[in-house]
This record gives C-alpha cells, sequence and structure tokens, in this order.
C-alpha cells in the first residue's frame, strides 16, 4: 500500500453554549488548511447539539474540510439507519464524512434514553455484526439482509451510495477490539486519555497481528490519534507528534481545537514543522 500522507485534524465541542464559537473555530479550520474536525456523539448529554445534525451544518459552511464522528454512539443509532445518514452527508458534500465508530460507554445514559444496556462482550458482539451490514448499506447493492443476535435486516433497499469510499474508523482499546479492528476496520482510532503514547506500540502490534492472520496489509488499516495536551511550546509539540508517525505507526492527528488563536498556532507553529 502506497505510504500515506500525514494528516491533522481538531475536535470540536459540540456544546449548545458554544455553538457559534465553534463556527469560528471550524472558519480558522477550514481557511488554516486543516484536513479533518472530528465531533464526540453522545446524545445523553444534555448540554450537546446532536452531533450528526451539527456536522451536517458544518459541512453545509465548508467546502474542502472532512468530518467526522469521534465515535457515533452505535447503541443508539441503528446501523441500517447510520448507513443511510453517512452516505447522505456524503453525497451532499462530494465526499467529505468518514465514519468513527465505538461499541458504546456511559451505559446509564443510553439505557435512559431507551437503549439497551449491553454487557462489554454483547457490545463488542454488536458491533461486528454493525460493520458489514453499514458496508452492504453502501455497496450498491439493491436489497441487503443480515442475521444476527443483535440486528436483523430483511430486504432492506440501501441508497443512495456514498459519494467515496467512506472509511470506519474504530475506537479500540482492549485486545477483542483492537483484533476486531485489525480484522474488519479502516482505522484505529484512540484517545491519548484513555490509551496513553506508551501503550500504543503495544496495542498497535495486536491490529497488525489480526490484520495479517485475516489476510490484510496492515498498513490498511490507518493510525490515528485523539491527542490531549503535550507539554512544551511548539517544538516539544512538533517534535512529539513526528517521533508519533515513526515510532507508532500514527499518521492522522486529531489535536484540540478550543479556539481560534489555538488553530492559528498550531497551523502557523505547529503542523508545518511536523510535515517538514
Amino acid at each position: 500500500m502506497a505510504e500515506r500522507a500525514i494528516e491533522f485534524g481538531l475536535f470540536v465541542n459540540p456544546s449548545a453554549e458554544s455553538y457559534r464559537h465553534a463556527l469560528e473555530i471550524v472558519r480558522a479550520a477550514e481557511q488554516g488548511g486543516i484536513d479533518l474536525i472530528g465531533i464526540q456523539d453522545h446524545p445523553y448529554q444534555h448540554r450537546f447539539l446532536d452531533t450528526w445534525l451539527l456536522i451536517a451544518d458544518l459541512l453545509a459552511r465548508t467546502e474542502r474540510l472532512r468530518f467526522f464522528p469521534d465515535v457515533a454512539n452505535l447503541p443508539l443509532r441503528l446501523p441500517t439507519l447510520m448507513a443511510k445518514q453517512a452516505a447522505s452527508l456524503d453525497v451532499m458534500s462530494g465526499g467529505r464524512f468518514e465514519l468513527g465508530l465505538g461499541a458504546g460507554a456511559f451505559w446509564e445514559g443510553i439505557e435512559a434514553m431507551g437503549g439497551r444496556a449491553l454487557s462489554p462482550g454483547e457490545s463488542v458482539d454488536a458491533l461486528e455484526e454493525a460493520i458489514p451490514i453499514l458496508r452492504a448499506c453502501w455497496s450498491g447493492e439493491r436489497t441487503v439482509g443480515f442475521e444476527g443476535e443483535h440486528y436483523r435486516v430483511k430486504g432492506f433497499h440501501p441508497g443512495p451510495p456514498p459519494a467515496h469510499a467512506i472509511e470506519i474508523w474504530i475506537g479500540a482499546y482492549k485486545p477483542r477490539m483492537l483484533r476486531l479492528t485489525g480484522r474488519l476496520a479502516d482505522g484505529w482510532l484512540p484517545s491519548q486519555g484513555y490509551m496513553p503514547p506508551e501503550h500504543l506500540a503495544e496495542a498497535r502490534k495486536v491490529i497488525d497481528e489480526a490484520a495479517a492472520k485475516a489476510g490484510r496489509d496492515p498498513s490498511e488499516v490507518r493510525g490515528l490519534y485523539n491527542v490531549g495536551a503535550i507539554e512544551g511550546g511548539a517544538e516539544a509539540w512538533s517534535e512529539t507528534l513526528s517521533a508519533w508517525i515513526t515510532e507508532l505507526s500514527v499518521t492522522t492527528f486529531i489535536l484540540p481545537g478550543d479556539s481560534v488563536e489555538q488553530v492559528e498556532w498550531l497551523v502557523s507553529e505547529v503542523i508545518p514543522a511536523v510535515k517538514h
């Protein structure tokens, strides 16, 4: 597989209170050459706008940026409907939507909204069923069927197909999810707060082994990383990110997007030094 270009994204807060501020941040990202915007998906969080509607709004306001839920809440969103929404956003934006996907967390909030609380094993089972359903819905096939423990699809006519091959990026941390990512996903999307950099290499090894065992080239699985704070100034940031590229197989960084000033600093001081 050809060497991936290094890409940079921002993690934008979906808080209703900071909506106008988010618009300014996204505008700065669009003008500054940022590649991606990721938005967390917690529908039970009363302060947050709906992630998918916010992404639709931001896609309509931009021409170049790509967007993705970081990560989509599968227990509250049927995979067939998620596939329809993802493909619709991709068509309307000219191919600028990707899908970050998780097995679920914060089960009390999910149950409060009418979702079903799943055990860790059940949530991974459901995710493993959802991925082939999503891909089948995007395949251009006239009819989709699937019989699983968690999802049953009978005679569904999906469409429209997406404008490009939407990638599925999995937020995975534990061995079984890591192996699933290696077998089935297009990308691995951990967060620094849950998996510090010193643990990435060992986890990536699990993914690569699972990919190879499934007959895949491990490089097909994009390495992404939701980055938290890095101590120091621009030089420390650029040196740290550069080291993670070479040592940890990360090619896509999602960086904090807390202010326009921070975006401008990243664009002018940090990213050029990493790409150099």
